[in-house]
């Protein structure tokens, strides 16, 4: 994959792509969302960091991971913390039943954040209480500059439309697909602009992928931030990692093995002979509970180990250790 959206719009067009790329991407879009409410599966999760281009230049829907299958198309009612700062519809914010209504709302927020090169809501990286942006949501009409053609103002309004009954994509009555019928035939898709450089979509084609895509990605690009830069990550800014925190991480990611242990072990291969559960039908005697703790071998011909500490550290218990040629093989390292 080339990037997504969210990277494309902030990091190479952060004043917004021209129209004739947001009609492109919001048909597709389309298309994608047309598809999952066939299935009656509802996204729930319409954001440009989920949007992701391919090697040509076209979209993939990306991230089910809020989706939800909606038995008998009958509506649901939950509030989604992580979606509802981002794309969250008034219907979800007034914790009512909503259904596919909510995935035009997040279209519709997507399509304005492409042309305006913000959300229609909140502005990015705007500190913001979640209150307030629900408040917005409910109470505040999305403004429209100079950067939005009438066709594409006249779409965003509609898709942006609190009454989700009033909807654009909410308005026919039947299949769940049929909203994105209604969506194709919005003028956004149906009708040119000389001034955008927006043509009619032919969805024949388009739904064939035989439409060139308006931006082709070049293949020796990265279309990605740093992946160490930690702030693409978290919401918390300027952290830096001391030396304490390294310490901390190493026994976090190795449990309370040290790392010199570690390979220790690994070279000496004792785990070869520790993963061995029972002999001739018997258990080995460190899972004999009644075998005194110190020892190594069975009966009369049991040693002690002066090495038990370490393997009491590792599996945290008083056990008996049965090493064979493993215990000269320790004595030679010393």
């Amino acid at each position: 994959m080339e990037g997504d959206l969210k990277f494309h719009l902030y990091n190479l067009m952060p004043g917004g792509f021209e129209e004739k790329r947001v009609q492109f991407y919001a048909a597709e879009i389309t298309l994608g969302l047309q598809h999952l409410h066939a299935e009656r599966i509802l996204y729930r999760d319409l954001k440009p960091e989920n949007i992701l281009l391919d090697d040509y230049g076209h979209v993939r829907i990306s991230d089910l991971g809020l989706a939800v299958e909606l038995k008998d198309n009958e509506p649901i009612r939950g509030r989604v913390e992580d979606f509802m700062l981002k794309v969250s519809a008034p219907e979800i914010v007034k914790n009512e039943r909503y259904s596919y209504g909510v995935d035009w709302w997040g279209v519709g927020c997507l399509i304005y954040e492409m042309i305006e090169g913000k959300a229609p809501f909140r502005q990015r990286k705007e500190k913001v209480k979640r209150e307030e942006v629900e408040r917005r949501v409910r109470e505040d009409q999305e403004k429209y500059s100079d950067k939005f053609s009438e066709a594409a103002r006249t779409l965003c309004r509609g898709l942006l439309h609190k009454e989700p009954s009033f909807r654009l994509g909410c308005r026919r009555v039947g299949r769940p697909e049929d909203g994105a019928e209604e969506m194709k035939a919005h003028p956004f898709f149906t009708q040119g602009d000389p001034n955008t450089g927006r043509e009619p979509v032919p969805w024949k084609k388009m739904e064939a992928g035989k439409l060139t895509p308006p931006f082709c990605p070049d293949p020796r690009a990265v279309y990605a931030k740093d992946v160490l830069d930690i702030e693409q990550f978290s919401t918390v800014k300027g952290v830096r990692l001391d030396a304490a925190d390294n310490q901390f991480y190493s026994k976090f990611n190795t449990g309370r093995v040290s790392i010199p242990w570690q390979n220790e072990m690994i070279e000496t291969e004792c785990f070869q002979e520790l993963n061995v559960l029972e002999v001739n039908g018997m258990l080995v005697p460190d899972l004999r509970p009644e075998l005194p703790a110190n020892c190594v071998g069975e009966g009369s011909g049991a040693v002690s180990n002066s090495k038990s500490g370490f393997f009491a550290r590792l599996f945290k218990r008083k056990a008996c250790i049965r090493i064979t040629n493993l215990f000269s093989r320790f004595k030679s390292l010393n």
